[in-house]
């Protein structure tokens, strides 16, 4: 059985949310980054140990929050070591509009991963584009490099659409399967 983690940052609740349907998907133990951008003192021998590192942050004003930048600075002792080398990555970013420049989170995740020397997981799935397209399908904002969720300004953490839930756990099980087929689970 692999061993994955989920880190992220969530500014408001929502992205803890979208973090447990991923963490549920992968069958992954949670590192919640703090609201001074800090991790539990264990956790970066824990994310040492995983097999895949899941990333996930709320994109504010066109990138990741600041408190996981702060987490993604700190990880420089991991990169020195190459303590994150042939690890299996993922990524995910909520924000209240529909685009709200989420794709720059993710290649901000996956260029993050990429110099850990790591392994990205794309989404997989196909977008929901057709006229008959809900927000309650999976996929229904199109993304491809990661899992992209938007929750408005105004709604509750309980009114994030299912189709983006869906497509959290979704999304976590993909990162597992990559990461059993490249371990030979």
């Amino acid at each position: 059985m692999n061993k994955i983690m989920v880190v992220y940052h969530s500014g408001y609740g929502h992205t803890r949310r979208v973090a447990e349907h991923v963490a549920r998907g992968a069958e992954a133990e949670l590192v919640e980054i703090d609201a001074d951008g800090n991790v539990p003192g264990d956790a970066f021998e824990r994310l040492a140990a995983a097999d895949a590192i899941i990333f996930g942050a709320p994109t504010y004003m066109g990138s990741p929050s600041w408190q996981f930048k702060k987490f993604a600075d700190a990880t420089s002792k991991a990169w020195f070591t190459r303590a994150w080398q042939d690890k299996v990555f993922g990524g995910f970013t909520n924000s209240a509009s529909l685009n709200g420049d989420k794709q720059v989170s993710l290649i901000a995740m996956q260029t993050l991963a990429s110099q850990h020397g790591g392994i990205w997981v794309s989404l997989g799935l196909p977008p929901s584009n057709a006229k008959a397209a809900t927000r309650n399908d999976a996929n229904n904002l199109g993304g491809s490099v990661g899992l992209l969720v938007q929750s408005p300004s105004d709604a509750s953490v309980d009114e994030i659409p299912q189709g983006d839930l869906a497509t959290a756990h979704s999304y976590g099980q993909r990162v597992a399967a990559v990461a059993s087929r490249l371990r030979g689970i």
